[in-house]
């Protein structure tokens, strides 16, 4: 990074700066872990002279326990796509209204983790429920390992309540998709004949925009047949932006299938089952009614909702499923 030519290609050096920066988030917290035990045994020599130095010692790994549990949070999200950006799609399932309510209080809950994270949030797509909520949308969150955190919420998020769209004030359970995947740069390859295998259909955007995009066909779908593979985008005034986005989406989509593929050959050498890709089962459900809380079906860690709502106490989730998703390797590994 030094040499005097090393800006002279900017999008070269801006990859070997990001490279650069994913190292140093490797290597620092580790440095500081490494120093930090050096410093516990010179520590445990004065306590033992002197007993008064003791909190000190308690202080220094109370400290270390800390740093070593980042250092294991970094180690968690060690696969090459992990430190991409993300597409997130929520989608209504049955239920009417109360199911395109509830896609829009989960799309709300990924934004403002997202927020309180200082991500950048794109939103790509979005289609209205027709009473209230989404019946879809997908947005781009973008920023250091935003795929990694987020690669365990592809599944069936459940919600029981006392539904607002009931006059009779009865309890209803609601179903919502989420699927994420990442944004891809150049160095991941995907095998596509954009010719043969994908249709592209364009259609007028709808929802806010003005009047230029909703009057002209700027929305673009493309589907990739042998797969059944369907994005859209419909963010950007320009068909050519629009197409271009979706492009990346429909990669991003099917390299994601590529690594579902991978997941489930290698747990099946384990006679285990693939921990991505949860189907029909329900990844967590929230309960407002009559009690108050959130409860993972895979790793049984339960929370406030409405901290988890409003992004709060999501990451306590999104962590718990990478410890588990690591602790499920290991054995997998040993057996």
């Amino acid at each position: 990074m030094s040499a005097p030519n090393f800006w002279d290609n900017a999008d070269a050096a801006q990859v070997t700066v990001k490279q650069l920066q994913q190292i140093n988030g490797s290597l620092k917290p580790l440095q500081s872990v490494v120093a930090g035990a050096n410093d516990i045994e010179v520590l445990l020599e004065f306590a033992e002279e002197d007993p008064s130095s003791a909190s000190e010692l308690e202080q220094t790994l109370t400290r270390l326990e800390t740093e070593l549990e980042s250092v294991e949070l970094q180690a968690m999200l060690s696969e090459p796509e992990d430190a991409s950006n993300a597409y997130l799609t929520v989608q209504a399932g049955e239920g009417g209204s109360d199911s395109a309510d509830w896609a829009e209080m989960l799309l709300r809950m990924y934004i403002r983790w997202a927020e309180n994270h200082k991500y950048e949030i794109e939103l790509l797509d979005r289609s209205e429920g027709e009473e209230a909520g989404i019946r879809n949308a997908t947005i781009a969150i973008r920023g250091e390992n935003v795929f990694g955190w987020l690669k365990g919420e592809t599944g069936n998020h459940r919600l029981v309540r006392i539904s607002p769209f009931d006059s009779a004030g009865r309890r209803h359970t609601s179903f919502a998709a989420v699927d994420v995947s990442p944004e891809l740069d150049d160095d991941f390859e995907v095998d596509i004949n954009w010719d043969k295998e994908v249709r592209v259909d364009t259609y007028r955007a709808s929802g806010a925009g003005g009047q230029h995009v909703n009057k002209t066909d700027s929305a673009i779908r493309m589907t990739h047949e042998p797969s059944g593979v369907v994005v859209q985008c419909q963010n950007e005034r320009s068909q050519h932006k629009n197409r271009a986005t979706a492009k990346k989406m429909m990669i991003a989509q099917l390299y994601k299938l590529e690594m579902e593929k991978r997941d489930a050959e290698a747990y099946a050498k384990h006679g285990q089952k693939s921990k991505i890709g949860f189907g029909g089962e329900t990844l967590r459900n929230y309960v407002l009614h009559p009690d108050q809380y959130v409860k993972d079906a895979r790793t049984g860690l339960r929370g406030n909702p409405m901290n988890v709502l409003d992004g709060g106490e999501l990451d306590n989730f999104l962590e718990a499923f990478l410890r588990g998703a690591m602790a499920d390797e290991d054995e997998a590994e040993q057996n």
